[in-house]
């Protein structure tokens, strides 16, 4: 299997998609998973019962994800907006569904 995810030039790289997505700290600590491009699809926490707002990410995009909303419950502002910022250039469809 090609390996998904490297270290350049200080930088956690992981690809996914033909694209390579710098890992910025402190989410270089979070757990992807043994498959960090495996699809997951996440639904919007303020959607209703039909879930009809959902977005399949990447498991490194959903620890991400689940870091800010983390983040956002424990008032860790500061890691709440860097991960709001990656997310929006990186996934910005999957961030309008998700968290905007």
């Amino acid at each position: 299997m090609k390996k998904q995810h490297y270290v350049k030039d200080n930088k956690f790289i992981i690809k996914y998609n033909d694209k390579e997505y710098v890992i910025p700290k402190p989410f270089t600590n979070c757990y992807f998973g043994a498959e960090p491009t495996k699809e997951i699809t996440v639904h919007n926490r303020f959607s209703d019962e039909t879930f009809t707002q959902s977005a399949k990410l990447p498991s490194f995009a959903v620890a991400i994800y689940d870091t800010i909303i983390g983040a956002e419950a424990t008032e860790d502002y500061d890691t709440m907006q860097q991960g709001l910022d990656w997310f929006s250039r990186n996934f910005t469809k999957e961030y309008m569904t998700l968290l905007d």
